[in-house]
């Protein structure tokens, strides 16, 4: 059995990490609340803005454009973000578990990454970083957005990579938090979409397809980083915040029992001392 030095040592070291958890839970409380407003605000556009395209896509016909066709390289771009520190619970174990149990070859993926834990694992694991861009994740922009889109769009139309996939976690909500690996191009839709109206009828672009195009997806891929972005932010704190809760709830546990366990020990003591003065007094008698 432990002495009642150990057990103490132990509990006031227990006791100091539980007033880091609680501090931690509390700053990740209060990131999360307005991250998850902007969340909330983005999310329905970064929604429609997916959907409206692929639908657009689905009502142009053939239509010949680099943004539209897999390139010739085998190449696969994947932008996985991350958080730059851990401490929060599975939350980057569960995107970089998408990159490592894709049915993509390791060899085929070309990646960019936003957050160091991703990149670290990843790099570790031999994939192929392109590029990092890891201090984005702690205040994204759209500008931030853009000049990722900017720097992927440009390796995919000189043909160094073949196709673009996006691997984040979507914010649900304080509790759910769910990794995705999207396919963002060549734009992906759904067959049923062309024949779901009778009425179909083909998607006319002024002036030429090709220059609205060459506006509309660069937007459409900056939006879906964005949005992105800002739900990641919000997933990770709100991981963060049930990972601290979760560790505070632990240690108290921890302290409980140890109490418990020094309480018993003095109280041994103290009869093993009462024991040793009355046999000493006996002896005496």
């Amino acid at each position: 059995m432990a002495s009642m030095r150990d057990i103490k040592r132990r509990k006031g070291s227990i006791q100091s990490t539980q007033q880091i958890t609680k501090a931690m839970k509390l700053v990740s409380t209060v990131k999360l609340q307005k991250a998850k407003g902007r969340a909330e605000e983005v999310n329905p556009y970064f929604n429609y803005m997916y959907h409206t395209v692929t639908s657009m896509m689905a009502k142009s016909g053939t239509i010949n454009h680099p943004y539209l066709k897999a390139g010739e390289s085998k190449k696969k771009a994947i932008v996985v973000i991350t958080s730059n520190r851990g401490l929060a619970g599975g939350y980057n174990s569960n995107v970089i578990k998408l990159i490592t149990g894709s049915d993509i070859p390791k060899e085929d993926i070309v990646l960019y990454t936003i957050g160091n834990k991703g990149r670290e694992v990843l790099e570790r694991h031999g994939y192929e970083v392109k590029m990092d861009a890891s201090e984005v994740i702690e205040a994204p922009t759209y500008a931030d957005a853009s000049a990722i889109c900017k720097q992927v769009l440009s390796d995919f139309t000189s043909g160094e990579v073949g196709e673009i996939y996006l691997a984040y976690t979507h914010f649900k909500n304080t509790v759910v938090h769910e990794p995705k690996l999207m396919k963002l191009l060549p734009v992906e839709f759904n067959e049923k979409e062309e024949t779901k109206e009778p009425d179909n009828v083909l998607m006319n672009y002024e002036p030429n397809e090709e220059e609205a195009l060459d506006m509309i997806i660069p937007k459409y891929v900056t939006s879906l980083f964005y949005g992105a972005l800002v739900e990641a932010v919000a997933s990770e704190n709100g991981a963060r915040m049930q990972a601290m809760d979760s560790a505070t709830s632990n240690a108290e546990e921890m302290i409980d029992d140890l109490t418990l366990k020094y309480n018993r020990a003095r109280q041994g003591s103290i009869t093993q001392e009462l024991t040793e003065i009355i046999a000493g007094a006996e002896a005496l008698s």
